[in-house]
């Protein structure tokens, strides 16, 4: 079903990850640097109204919590960093502090903490669903909807539902992503192969692929939202996209028999040694570097991966070396079996304490006028790989896509008549730290069965929504 990117960006649905699909780049490295306030102005042309510059230039800081570090996010921190100029020349007196975090650790650790003590950064990474409902619901976000009217551009969003609660817009989401499979042409052409048309082309494909003395797939476990993205893509073929969002209002089960096909065709795949040996202590760089060194034939991880086959990137020597392709139907799946794992579900939150502040709010709205419009939404898509998050026309698309993987990928989005969300967006947090912590470990390491996984996330869930009840 052929749809132009303006009709896929509109259909991005409500769901998690890293620009990641379950999450996002899980490196450790941190980043903790105050702004140059002295950077040249080059300020972008926009038809929202000008911000009101508070009368007063006494000096004052306010903290950025940003998760764009480690090589592969080099680009997103160049684009954080020429806003923050741009900001700090428009709102007299104040600096920014980038305090760069691991995006799992900001959003289970340390922003978690800092809600619960009341004490945040005034600007910082947001997860949207569940987390901004969250937090929106105990009054600790800004309430950004007469900002938006105010800019002219709450309707130039291509899907706000994660970040808004009973009617108001608490976050905003810096782009978008879908999930699926990376593979080597390079490789495939070797083996006169093209992208598998049936799941039975695809495990061939990895048969063959370890049989050469290959690793099929790309592995690292040390993080479960890692192996949990395509885990996640398998039972949603399994048992139907919908499925997860079915857990929570008890109308589906973890121990269902579809999902725990899903849990088993995963099981089989690691027993069948198609990932590499050893990655439960791969943390997310790793799987990435198995891939672009050629170890790994495939990597199944969100489009935002795409960033990296750029120059001046860790995969550059794969450019024009890379495929891109979806998850076949499997035989018996339930539902539509082309739907894709895409989300809005990564963006920007502020402190509800900055709406309480003049100078404060109006670097807020310096932020938002200057992060969100057309440039940037332009370079995080044509620097990064970034599916933008706002509606832009068509013909500025088909003008600004011009890398062939970035084609690819927008073919396959495109070629799926359905998205689902990942999991975490969907179930509660003690759900989401069972699989993710303790469940998908022990299934890799041979600790559980497929069965007894699905039987324990069942009574978790079963607890969970007996306490919402």
């Amino acid at each position: 079903m052929k749809k132009s990117l303006v009709l896929f960006v509109s259909l991005i649905a409500v769901t998690s990850g890293l620009l990641a699909g379950c999450g996002d780049n899980n490196n450790n490295e941190g980043n903790n640097a105050t702004a140059a306030t002295n950077a040249p102005n080059n300020t972008n042309e926009t038809n929202a109204p000008a911000t009101e510059e508070p009368a007063s230039a006494e000096p004052f800081e306010m903290t950025i919590r940003h998760t764009q570090v480690g090589a592969d996010k080099q680009k997103r921190l160049a684009i954080l960093q020429d806003v923050v100029n741009k900001v700090q020349e428009e709102v007299p007196g104040l600096t920014f502090k980038l305090d760069g975090v691991d995006s799992d650790v900001n959003r289970k650790e340390k922003l978690r903490g800092e809600m619960a003590a009341g004490n945040p950064p005034e600007v910082f990474d947001l997860f949207g669903s569940p987390d901004s409902k969250i937090y929106a619901k105990e009054g600790k976000l800004l309430d950004l909807t007469p900002i938006l009217e105010e800019l002219g551009i709450k309707d130039k969003f291509s899907n706000l539902d994660p970040f808004t609660y009973e009617g108001k817009i608490y976050g905003l989401p810096i782009g978008g992503s879908g999930e699926g499979f990376f593979y080597n042409k390079e490789y495939y052409a070797s083996k006169g192969w093209s992208a598998p048309a049936t799941f039975a082309d695809l495990e061939k494909q990895l048969a063959d692929i370890k049989a050469d003395g290959k690793v099929p797939l790309a592995g690292a476990s040390k993080a479960g939202w890692v192996p949990l993205m395509l885990a996640n893509h398998l039972w949603s073929r399994y048992a139907g996209p919908d499925v997860t969002a079915k857990f929570a209002t008890g109308e589906a089960k973890w121990s269902d028999p579809n999902v725990v096909k899903g849990f088993a065709k995963y099981k089989e795949w690691v027993d069948n040694g198609y990932f590499k040996k050893g990655e439960l202590g791969f943390e997310y760089a790793e799987y990435t570097t198995q891939f672009t060194s050629g170890e790994a034939i495939l990597m199944y991880d969100g489009t935002w991966k795409s960033s990296v086959f750029k120059e001046g990137q860790s995969g550059e020597g794969l450019i024009g070396k890379v495929g891109f392709f979806n998850i076949p139907p499997v035989d018996g799946g339930v539902g539509d079996q082309t739907a894709l794992m895409r989300d809005v579900n990564n963006g920007y939150g502020f402190s509800a304490t900055a709406g309480e502040d003049e100078r404060q709010l109006a670097a807020v709205k310096s932020f938002i006028k200057n992060m969100y419009n057309e440039e940037m939404q332009l370079r995080g898509l044509v620097e990064d790989g970034v599916l933008p998050a706002m509606k832009l026309d068509q013909s500025v698309l088909d003008a600004n896509i011009t890398d062939d993987l970035m084609k690819e990928i927008v073919a396959v989005l495109n070629n799926s008549a359905s998205s689902f969300p990942a999991f975490d967006s969907l179930v509660q947090a003690d759900v989401t730290t069972e699989i993710s912590n303790i469940q998908i470990q022990k299934l890799i390491g041979g600790q559980t069965t497929p069965e007894k996984m699905g039987e324990a996330l069942q009574k978790i869930q079963e607890e969970a929504n007996a306490a919402v009840e």
